[in-house]
């Protein structure tokens, strides 16, 4: 995907970031979300399909209840976007509806997309929004979720929102411009960093941790959240939310902010489902042998493969396939529990049925339920 390219894409996947929205932690700014209503609104007009995903629900809350800080309790943080949540979503609604357009809230948790069945819901339910004519407005429902079971930030969730919705294009609004060459704040040599690959190694050196104290990511997430929004076919753009005309910008095609372009081809359904998913129960460490049968071959993988086992997992989980030095080479659903894993590893499929007294499957991973990092 090219500049015209990102012209060209119909449906948007928009994420705005907690410090944004809050103006830096002093309650949800009214004056910019009005601006970009207004964009999305002439998006809209044009025949664009937008979903908003809005962080700043705890950002809010803390603001209206005083707080100065971003609590380390996970019920303070509850309570926080529990009343910051109702603050959010009225802005939204009130700024909308000035354009006779209709808004949803949606909250998701990790279980709404690690559940195949939650995952297609939830999908049906935002594709009929979007051809209502309605804005899904989406976040983490931080209300009843732990630091266990979390996204991780609200640019992962954007990307698996994309994914969610076959998106053509992931547009993440941040307090910066974009990537730059080096740390802006730091070295005013810095430069803008307008195009590259989504995969491309070279970024990993340019990005750092959020020094925020309202949000939980920076640009290591946002190229995070990118490289999974490439993974199924989709480009990120990642540029300065306080810009005007942004987003009209990013649509008209103009070079503003970061464009992450993403793979050739979109993998299919199931397998995107599968590189999406960020809750990993458990490892198998492949050896050389395995991994040359999986990335060359297409093959499944069998136990003789596996070189050792961590985690507790179970029958159906989600398992990373690593490498010895720890580099992830594939991701996939398990046929097997960590404890039989441990037993059959290193050893041929029909040595199972001696081993464990039972054989369900010849594979420890079948290549359909298998995805390539």
């Amino acid at each position: 995907m090219n500049r015209t390219a990102v012209r060209d894409a119909k449906r948007l996947v928009i994420k705005i970031g907690s410090a944004l929205l809050t103006n830096d932690g002093a309650g949800v700014d009214r004056d910019s979300v009005d601006d970009w209503v207004s964009q999305i609104a002439e998006l809209l007009r044009e025949g664009k399909e937008v979903v908003l995903v809005s962080s700043g629900a705890i950002a809010e809350g803390m603001a209206r209840l005083g707080w100065t800080s971003r609590p380390d309790n996970i019920h303070d943080l509850q309570a926080a976007a529990a009343v910051g949540q109702m603050g959010l979503i009225q802005c939204y609604e009130t700024s909308f509806l000035r354009f006779k357009r209709h808004t949803a809230q949606v909250l998701l948790d990790h279980d709404d997309l690690a559940s195949r069945q939650r995952y297609l819901n939830a999908r049906g339910a935002l594709k009929k929004l979007i051809n209502l004519g309605v804005v899904p407005i989406v976040n983490e429902n931080d209300t009843v979720v732990t630091d266990e079971i979390r996204f991780g930030d609200n640019d992962n969730l954007a990307a698996l929102v994309a994914n969610l919705i076959d998106a053509d294009l992931l547009l993440i609004l941040t307090d910066k411009d974009g990537l730059y060459s080096a740390n802006p704040d730091h070295d005013p040599l810095a430069e803008l960093v307008s195009e590259k690959r989504a995969n491309d190694e070279t970024l990993d050196s340019l990005v750092s941790e959020s020094s925020s104290n309202l949000g939980r990511g920076g640009m290591v997430t946002k190229l995070q959240a990118a490289r999974i929004a490439s993974s199924y076919g989709c480009s990120t753009v990642i540029a300065g939310g306080r810009n005007k005309s942004v987003l009209l910008d990013v649509c008209a095609g103009k070079h503003v902010g970061t464009l992450l372009t993403a793979n050739e081809r979109p993998i299919a359904a199931r397998k995107q489902w599968l590189a999406g998913q960020l809750q990993v129960k458990g490892y198998l460490v492949l050896d050389a042998g395995a991994i040359k049968v999986l990335v060359k071959q297409g093959r499944s993988l069998l136990p003789v493969g596996i070189s050792n086992v961590s985690g507790k997992f179970g029958r159906g989980d989600l398992v990373s396939c690593v490498d010895d030095d720890g580099n992830e080479v594939a991701r996939g659903l398990v046929n097997y529990s960590a404890d039989e894993a441990l037993k059959i590893r290193g050893q041929s499929s029909d040595a199972i049925i001696t081993i464990l007294g039972y054989r369900d499957h010849d594979e420890m991973i079948h290549r359909d339920n298998l995805v390539l990092n």
